[in-house]
């Protein structure tokens, strides 16, 4: 008999912890999973509050301007469409709930013990379950493991400021009530211009607000002065260099005043200034596991941290905050402890050409370096360029303008950075992360067929250099 409860016990039902528990269990491997379900439920920040509802809601929000473009195609539309809040809300909740059910099978589907519990570490080897007892009087459990994920994620962050709690977080936006038809989004961030563009095509007058000198920093700039200029024109009002003061309620609403003494009123306003780990009172520090500054989990290049036996992925690491990035990572720690599958070689994770979409209105997709990046690492780069306006929108009406870009690496040849601006940017860019991977040259690209029309087919068919 083993001395240990459970070969891997993950603390956090989040995409990373779902992926590891499920795959251990597979190998053969005893697993514990916990997640307090009172709070998002299994599947995390991605399933109750990310990326699935916000894809969800940002398809709701395209058809307004679905509507408007519909009538240069030869669509007459008698009266105007009315958007009910309450309907998508419940709809979005119906299909959340759905997704829960769906982990919560797999997971004890591959025989994985699943807790609704908060756990924190009480040992190297053990873990501490917070429960609720049949008759709801709280109840304890206490387990021991040989080894100890902990994929806990991310959580919104507020700063600290006068008037913060009349502020809202990407956590409740989705289920505001009543809709706010005025709506200040504060940040600058791939969620605050999500959430901007999003709210903005539901029919909210949308204020966003952010203190540097354009949005979406880490990204190609051109990208960034490109994808703000286009959610200018679909009708966010994106004010720079800005930074909120202070919230305060009134009869008309909440009054926000910003620096230099401007102010907004506004229904609700949604801060999206960044997100930090999620680790209030998992007892690391008793066990001595080492943080960051922020309070991420500090890991070496196998997940492991500096308790040999406990280990962390995901956001609460505090490195790359991508789903896919999680998930990946998970693979690399169930086959450094248990094996990789039957005839697979062990993974390995490789942070380089990740591919990213950001969807605003029009939607970003990227992948590998910006341009500054590419200039840093390369010297000598070659940049080509395409902007135009998309086939549809030639008869829709609508002025938006699609941008495309390529950088490559002028001595190999290589295509180092893909970068694009339009609608269905993150379906496109999916497949020439493949060919970067594999190390595309501009020639390969240049050899490839177009698929016409197409917006993809710009990619392939760029022949003169907008610069180098």
């Amino acid at each position: 008999m083993s001395e240990y409860d459970f070969d891997l016990f993950v603390i956090g039902g989040g995409s990373g912890g779902v992926r590891a528990a499920r795959m251990a269990a597979q190998r053969g491997a005893r697993v514990g999973l916990a997640e307090a379900l009172g709070t998002d439920g299994l599947g995390g920040t991605c399933v109750n509050v990310g990326c699935i509802p916000k894809k969800l809601y940002s398809y709701a929000a395209h058809y307004a301007e679905g509507f408007d473009e519909a009538a240069g195609f030869g669509w007459e539309i008698s009266e105007a469409p009315t958007f009910n809040w309450s309907t998508l809300k419940a709809n979005r909740a119906k299909e959340i709930s759905r997704l829960n059910g769906v982990y919560g099978n797999l997971l004890r589907g591959s025989g994985v013990s699943v807790f609704n519990a908060f756990a924190r570490l009480t040992g190297p080897y053990g873990v501490s379950l917070a429960t609720l007892n049949a008759d709801g009087s709280p109840g304890h459990q206490a387990f021991t493991a040989r080894n100890i994920l902990i994929a806990t994620g991310g959580t919104p962050h507020i700063p600290h400021f006068q008037g913060r709690e009349h502020a809202i977080t990407s956590n409740e936006i989705f289920d505001i009530e009543p809709f706010p038809q005025r709506l200040v989004v504060v940040g600058g961030g791939y969620i605050a211009s999500e959430f901007a563009s999003i709210f903005n095509g539901l029919g909210a007058k949308v204020t966003q607000l952010y203190r540097g000198e354009q949005i979406l920093r880490g990204f190609d700039d051109e990208i960034r002065h490109f994808v703000a200029g286009e959610m200018g024109k679909h009708g966010v009002d994106l004010r720079l260099n800005a930074d909120v003061v202070d919230i305060r309620k009134t009869a008309d609403g909440l009054r926000v005043e910003c620096e230099g003494g401007s102010t907004i009123m506004a229904d609700a306003v949604l801060y999206a200034t960044g997100r930090v780990p999620n680790v209030k009172d998992l007892g690391l520090e008793a066990v001595g596991v080492a943080q960051g500054a922020q309070g991420e989990v500090i890991v070496n290049a196998h997940y492991q941290t500096n308790v040999p036996s406990i280990y962390a992925v995901g956001d609460v690491t505090n490195r790359v905050q991508l789903t896919p990035v999680a998930l990946g990572e998970a693979m690399v720690v169930v086959d450094q402890l248990f094996g990789p599958a039957a005839g697979k070689p062990p993974r390995s994770m490789a942070y380089d050409y990740i591919p990213t979409a950001v969807f605003t209105h029009p939607s970003i997709g990227t992948v590998g370096l910006s341009e500054a990046q590419a200039r840093e690492r390369f010297g000598a780069i070659t940049v080509f360029r395409s902007e135009f306006k998309a086939l549809k929108h030639t008869l829709s009406g609508s002025t938006e303008r699609t941008l495309m870009k390529l950088i490559v690496d002028t001595a190999t040849d290589r295509v180092v950075g893909l970068h694009m601006v339009g609608a269905e940017a993150g379906e496109i860019v999916q497949g020439f992360a493949v060919a970067m991977k594999a190390g595309a040259t501009k020639a390969v690209f240049d050899s490839t067929i177009g698929i016409h029309p197409t917006a993809a087919e710009e990619f392939v068919t760029m022949r003169e250099p907008a610069r180098n």
